[in-house]
């Protein structure tokens, strides 16, 4: 066989297919339009600032809950599931891409042919002294099949497959930055549990110092027992409440245990009064929530994904071709002994091409479907776009409706904190019209006080919740 004639006819073939490559049909990609026009309702901000920009570990200024989260960022199991789920889908995305080159595969094989001499029928020697026809014949060689992706019907799909890849990768830090918004907030809670229950304390203390002053006026005739025991259920009712903080503060410790990838166990931590609360926040222009967030970013992922695999289908309607199925180069011969001699190359090269017919039915329900999945992947994204919207602009003004109650909190602390010292002295002196003033202040007191400790949860929740809303988290 003509070696040079093999090598031209190859060549030409690969130059061929190469060439048909451009023949791909053009439908680029274009992200979906978003109205970014009153995303934060009343909002329009034009200050590019954005505390999304900030690293986590500047933006929580607490050194123990930095090193909760280091932990949880370590240790977590549902993050390190997302970083299976990357490893998954890089492996697709190489599938995808081997799609481009030949499959090659080493072959070999052994025919052998025997011939009986002896008739079918009457089972004597058709010729005498003449033994039956044997024959062997030895093969070894590469085979190759190659499908060229003239339509763009492979490079669709490995587009597909690099979008769920980077999806794959958006969902890794979807899993980063909800971790750290839920620990930041769980150890928030924590320390405002660990305040009301002293706060708590507190005001049972007090209340036990006033069930000793009004013994001691029943003692004097200057009160009755009904007003004793009205402070004592008071009193009681109050300390009922102790048992359910700190069952309240263990699971807490618990559930951030669990994020950490602890057993359940105490979290070492520092005082709410330690928290500073940031009197502004900086949220940007949406557009860079739009280009920061993790679910909006997987949501157009997967929208590019579904748009590329209908482009796919599309393909499907053309004509493929096939170079090399069934294709092999190698050496055969009858006999081992001169095997790889030159005379004993051999080449068998088939291409092929096919044109869809009788399965167009099913082509149309394929392409029907990838529309509809494309749609259903466009619609989702909008649907991400206004959750995202509405969560910011909800805890811009719950955080700013907080922060306005702050100043007149603090007028009615010190007022009712005065009335709790006023009252007792008017008790002592006799001047208390009645004993339900007294137990009426402390009450009012302890509500008070607690509800100052839940005014600054909200605000740092509000705080971590912004943050998230608005793509912080991933430095």
């Amino acid at each position: 066989m003509n070696l040079k004639y093999l090598k031209g006819s190859v060549l030409l073939g690969l130059i061929t297919s190469i060439g048909l490559t451009s023949c791909q049909f053009v439908n680029k990609y274009h992200s979906p339009e978003v109205d970014t026009e009153g995303l934060y309702r009343e909002e329009n901000p034009v200050d590019t600032t954005t505390i999304a920009n900030i690293p986590w570990r500047e933006y929580y200024k607490d050194p123990i809950l930095q090193g909760l989260i280091e932990e949880g960022l370590a240790n977590n199991y549902d993050l390190q599931i997302a970083y299976t789920r990357i490893q998954q889908a890089e492996a697709s995305l190489s599938i995808a891409n081997a799609a481009y080159f030949p499959s090659v595969a080493l072959v070999g094989g052994v025919t052998q042919n025997r011939n009986s001499n002896r008739d079918a029928l009457t089972g004597m020697p058709k010729e005498k002294n003449v033994l039956g026809y044997h024959s062997e014949q030895y093969s070894l060689g590469i085979s190759a099949s190659w499908e060229a992706d003239i339509w763009g019907k492979l490079n669709r799909q490995a587009r597909s497959s690099l979008a769920d890849f980077k999806n794959s990768e958006e969902y890794k830090n979807l899993i980063q930055t909800s971790l750290i918004s839920n620990i930041a907030t769980s150890y928030y809670t924590l320390l405002s549990l660990d305040e009301q229950l002293k706060i708590t304390n507190e005001t049972i203390g007090l209340m036990k110092e006033t069930v000793q002053i009004m013994e001691a006026l029943f003692k004097a005739g200057q009160t009755n027992r009904a007003a004793i025991e009205q402070m004592k259920a008071t009193l009681y009712s109050t300390e009922i409440s102790i048992p359910s903080l700190e069952s309240s503060i263990r699971q807490t410790e618990n559930s951030i245990c669990v994020m950490l990838g602890r057993k359940p166990g105490p979290i070492f931590r520092n005082n709410i009064d330690l928290q500073k609360v940031p009197e502004m926040f900086d949220h940007g222009v949406p557009a860079q929530m739009l280009a920061k967030r993790p679910d909006v970013k997987s949501a157009e992922l997967s929208f590019r994904s579904a748009f590329e695999l209908k482009n796919a289908a599309q393909a499907s309607f053309y004509p493929s071709i096939t170079l090399g199925t069934g294709s092999i180069i190698g050496y055969g011969a009858s006999s081992l002994s001169k095997f790889f001699q030159p005379e004993n190359i051999f080449a068998s090269i088939i291409g092929s091409i096919s044109q869809p017919i009788f399965a167009k039915k099913q082509l149309i329900g394929q392409l029907k479907v990838r529309k509809a999945k494309e749609e259903e992947a466009l619609l989702t994204f909008k649907q991400t776009v206004l959750t995202a919207s509405q969560e910011v602009s909800d805890v811009l003004y719950s955080y700013k409706a907080s922060l306005s109650k702050n100043a007149t909190r603090t007028k009615q602390v010190e007022s009712l904190n005065k009335v709790v010292d006023d009252t007792k002295v008017l008790l002592i002196a006799g001047e208390v019209s009645s004993y339900i003033e007294v137990i009426n202040a402390e009450q009012s007191y302890l509500q008070a006080r607690l509800g100052q400790v839940s005014d600054k949860l909200e605000q740092l929740e509000a705080s971590v919740k912004l943050y998230r809303s608005l793509g912080g988290g991933l430095e």
